[in-house]
C-alpha cells in the first residue's frame, strides 16, 4: 500500500457512475483513504455512496446543497489525514492500480510538485489537449494547497486553475502523465445537448474569474521559470 495517500471524490449528481468509481479505486489499495464528498446531489448519488459505506471503508460526507466544486475539493482536503492528496471526478471509469501509481509516485519520490493525469479513452487527445491543464485528476503534497484552501471554496469550477495559478507562482514543479484506457466522458454524453452547453458557459466564467481575481498571483506565475513535464 503506498504510505500516507488519501484519494478525494467530489460528486455532483453521478448516479450512474458513482459506485464503479468506489469500488475501482476501493480494489487498488493504493491510498490509506478513500474520502467521498457528495456535493449536494438532486438525484440517487447520496443514497448510493451510504450504501456502498455499509460494506467498504470510506469516509463520507453529504452537503446539504450544491456548493461548488472547489468548495467540495476544500472540504475534502479539510477532512484528509494523509500528506499525499489525489483528486479524482466521479464520472470516471476503469481507474487502476496503475493509473494511482502514475499519479502519486512522482509526487512522493519528488521528481514533482504536481501530477496532472490525462485520460486517454476522452474526446480530444491529451497531446493536443489545450484544456489538459484543467484535469480533474491530479496528485499534490497537502501542505502545497493549505495557503489557498479558502479561496478553493469560493471559486466553484475554477478551482483547478487557482490551484494551477498557485503552484506556478511558487515556482513548483508539474508533471502530466497519460492514464491509458482510464475513461472520462464529456458533458455531451452525460446530459442533454443545451444543459451541456449551459455548464460549458458557467464553468468557462467561473475559470475566467477565477483567473482575473487572481491577477497578482496571475502576473507572478507568468514571470516564473515553471518547469512542465508532458506526458
Amino acid at each position: 500500500m503506498t504510505l500516507e495517500s488519501t484519494v478525494i471524490i467530489c460528486a455532483y449528481n453521478e448516479q450512474k457512475t458513482i459506485v464503479n468509481i468506489l469500488k475501482d479505486v476501493c480494489k487498488t489499495h493504493s491510498f490509506n483513504e478513500v474520502i467521498v464528498i457528495n456535493d449536494g446531489s438532486k438525484d440517487n448519488t447520496g443514497e448510493l455512496i451510504k450504501e456502498f459505506k455499509k460494506t467498504n471503508d470510506i469516509i463520507d460526507i453529504h452537503l446539504h446543497k450544491n456548493e461548488g466544486k472547489g468548495f467540495a475539493m476544500a472540504k475534502g482536503t479539510e477532512l484528509a489525514s494523509c500528506k499525499y492528496l489525489v483528486f479524482i471526478d466521479a464520472d470516471l471509469s476503469n481507474f487502476t492500480t496503475e493509473h494511482a501509481n502514475k499519479l502519486l509516485n512522482p509526487v512522493i519520490y519528488g521528481n514533482a510538485d504536481m501530477v496532472l493525469g490525462q485520460a486517454s479513452k476522452t474526446l480530444i487527445h491529451p497531446k493536443i489537449n489545450p484544456f489538459k491543464s484543467l484535469s480533474g485528476q491530479r496528485a499534490l503534497k497537502k501542505i502545497d494547497i493549505l495557503p489557498i484552501l479558502q479561496k478553493m471554496k469560493t471559486v466553484g469550477y475554477g478551482v483547478e486553475t487557482l490551484i494551477n495559478i498557485h503552484f506556478k507562482a511558487n515556482n513548483k514543479t508539474v508533471k502530466y502523465v497519460s492514464l491509458k484506457n482510464l475513461v472520462h466522458p464529456t458533458k455531451f454524453k452525460k446530459t442533454k445537448l443545451h444543459k451541456a452547453i449551459i455548464e460549458f458557459i458557467m464553468e468557462g466564467y467561473q475559470i475566467m474569474t477565477t483567473t482575473f481575481s487572481n491577477a497578482n498571483m496571475t502576473v507572478k506565475s507568468n514571470k516564473n521559470n515553471v518547469k512542465y513535464s508532458k506526458c
